[in-house]
């Protein structure tokens, strides 16, 4: 076998890979549970939010066209004709000439269109000086401003964060709808591989990449499977993948970095299932396979820890959430380059990057390096068609999400 079948484009890659991608099973679960999946149903409340037009300050509730014309100097007198109590509908109104004191959040009384805040207010007996004017709706949250019981308050596609369980929760949601989290098998190989705990000897180290996948699973919304370190031998591997197809919806497979351990990899994968790519046009992580055995892709990451976090980056993590029905949009930032990113014309480079204030610094390192990934605030892409960027050009990176 040739060392690459045939180097593709990034965006075919994705396309073959994302082809792959089979809808994860939707159910209900309990609101407690629900962080970090993603809705499989838009969420719309079952009473508006909130329910009643309420105040957002201390102070008093007016009719505004009372208040026109008010100063410190010369302030406006309104009769008192009353207090609003949390909790409990206004057992009076306002109009024209009076008003009544509303705590904050408490139920508007009728006739009320404004509120003026206690600061602006000074009481005296049943009287209350205003010195400062306010518009109609000023101070105040109307009913279903925030959730209306008429369109969603959430999408189907939204990743459930502590914000998201907060909206749930005022929508009256104690179930939720949800897609299961794919389970994605992580298969470490390599004859220098040593476990984390083991102190390396000549010629080993230790397994960093299937803690930097599973980390990356879990923040892409999946749900990792440690297979453990294969050695590189070819009933060792095989065992390996039969044992990740049977528990796993995704198999990533870190390593084999040499010709002869890498087209072992392509052979298993060809044999037991359907070999799709073999080299991409992508630096670093050109050496990477796309598969699949059972139907489930298999994916064959760079050894390099550099390498494959690029890899997930720009290929793994649209597969998982393709599969979770996931709606998001990357995280981008616009900076300007402290030095000049050359680039070869006919693939995709990513660059990890730094930034501080308008600035975006290039981080170079070896893809064998894991420190690139620790001093980096994101990357830095640079599409195919292009020759690299000069220094003080504006660019856009996109930043690491931990979510």
């Amino acid at each position: 076998m040739s060392r690459f079948l045939s180097v593709i484009p990034v965006d075919t890659a994705r396309t073959i890979l994302l082809g792959l991608a089979r809808k994860t099973a939707g159910k209900t679960i309990p609101l407690a549970d629900s962080l970090g999946y993603v809705l499989s149903a838009d969420i719309i409340s079952d009473i508006d939010i909130p329910g009643f037009d309420r105040s957002t300050v201390d102070g008093y509730a007016v009719c505004a066209a009372d208040t026109i014309g008010a100063g410190e100097s010369i302030p406006v007198m309104l009769s008192l004709s009353g207090r609003v109590e949390m909790g409990d509908e206004p057992s009076g109104s306002v109009s024209p000439g009076t008003c009544m004191y509303i705590p904050t959040g408490a139920f508007l009384p009728p006739g009320a269109d404004a509120v003026v805040m206690v600061e602006y207010s000074e009481e005296m007996g049943n009287d209350v000086f205003i010195s400062k004017p306010v518009a109609v709706g000023e101070n105040i949250v109307f009913r279903g401003e925030d959730f209306s019981s008429q369109k969603p308050a959430l999408h189907a596609g939204t990743r459930i964060s502590s914000r998201g369980m907060g909206v749930l929760a005022a929508c009256g949601k104690s179930e939720v709808p949800v897609s299961e989290k794919p389970l994605v098998a992580i298969i470490s190989t390599g004859n220098e591989i040593v476990s984390v705990s083991d102190v390396p000897k000549a010629g080993q180290i230790r397994d960093v990449n299937t803690y930097l996948c599973a980390g990356f699973v879990e923040e892409s919304g999946g749900i990792p499977i440690s297979i453990g370190i294969v050695r590189d031998d070819r009933p060792a591997l095989e065992d390996a993948l039969f044992k990740a197809v049977s528990q796993a919806d995704i198999v990533l497979i870190s390593g084999g970095s040499s010709k002869g351990e890498r087209d072992m990899c392509a052979d298993i994968i060809a044999e037991k299932g359907e070999l799709l790519v073999h080299g991409i046009a992508l630096s670093p992580g050109k050496p990477t396979i796309i598969g699949k055995i059972q139907d489930k892709p298999v994916i064959g990451l760079p050894g390099h820890p550099a390498s494959a976090y690029v890899v997930l980056h720009a290929l793994v993590r649209d597969l998982i959430h393709t599969m979770t029905g996931e709606v998001s949009q990357p995280v981008r930032i616009s900076g300007v380059l402290t030095s000049p990113v050359p680039s070869a014309k006919g693939r995709e480079d990513y660059i990890r990057i730094m930034q501080s204030d308008d600035n975006i610094t290039p981080v170079f390192g070896k893809s064998g390096l894991t420190n690139t990934l620790a001093m980096s605030d994101g990357l830095l892409c640079i599409p195919a068609d292009t020759e690299g960027y000069e220094k003080e050009t504006r660019v856009f990176a996109e930043i690491w999400r931990n979510s």
